[in-house]
């Protein structure tokens, strides 16, 4: 599904107008990703938890030379799954 699709899916299902339903969808993933720009967790119940994890640098190795490589620090966006969708999925 993408986000098209699910604009589609909202102007369907909730009798708005496709301009509203954009502005709600965007809204949405504004607030999500300005909150966790802020470092904030941001717990959907029944759905999951979207967090930031520091990733600090690191050395590697090259697989085709074998020379070490420094890899930087970075930021990575962790999904974890909640239970009820862990089990919705599951049954």
């Amino acid at each position: 599904m993408t986000k098209t699709d699910l604009i589609e899916k909202l102007h369907a299902e909730h009798y708005c107008t496709k301009k509203d339903a954009e502005t709600l969808v965007n809204a949405v993933f504004d607030t999500i990703r300005e909150a966790l720009l802020a470092g904030e967790k941001v717990t959907i119940s029944k759905f999951g938890t979207f967090e930031v994890r520091e990733r600090s640098k690191k050395e590697c190795k090259n697989p085709r030379t074998g020379e070490p490589v420094l890899v930087a620090a970075s930021k990575a966006l962790v999904f974890k799954a909640s239970k009820s969708l862990k089990t919705f999925l599951n049954d």
